[in-house]
């Protein structure tokens, strides 16, 4: 085998064990953007995550881990659609926002 080859073949393998670990850790985001809309009582809209940014980071330790923010959508009254996001470090999450809920405006008469 030539070092082009190896070389090649690790790459692959680097490849797709950070596509399996990307995985794992979304399943993780997906689990705790469910719990927190439970948790505050609103709706998880589409029951996903999606990826909104991804960079190495140090932990508490110095460690160098993989940052990952996923953002998802949750409705508080059924008609809305408002945005929280949940950052996992590793497969820590860090940061979980559900944020601010837009409340509807009611106009007494």
């Amino acid at each position: 085998m030539s070092s082009f080859e190896l070389a090649a073949l690790i790459l692959l393998c680097l490849l797709g064990w950070f596509w399996l670990d990307s995985i794992k850790v979304r399943e993780l985001g997906v689990q705790a953007a469910r719990s927190a809309c439970r948790r505050e009582g609103v709706q998880f809209l589409d029951e996903t995550v999606s990826i909104s940014a991804l960079r190495l980071a140090r932990d508490a330790d110095g460690r160098l881990r993989v940052r990952r923010v996923y953002d998802f959508e949750f409705s508080a009254s059924g008609d809305d659609r408002q945005r929280g996001s949940v950052m996992l470090l590793g497969n820590e999450v860090t940061m979980l926002d559900v944020g601010p809920r837009r409340t509807p405006d009611f106009t007494v008469h």
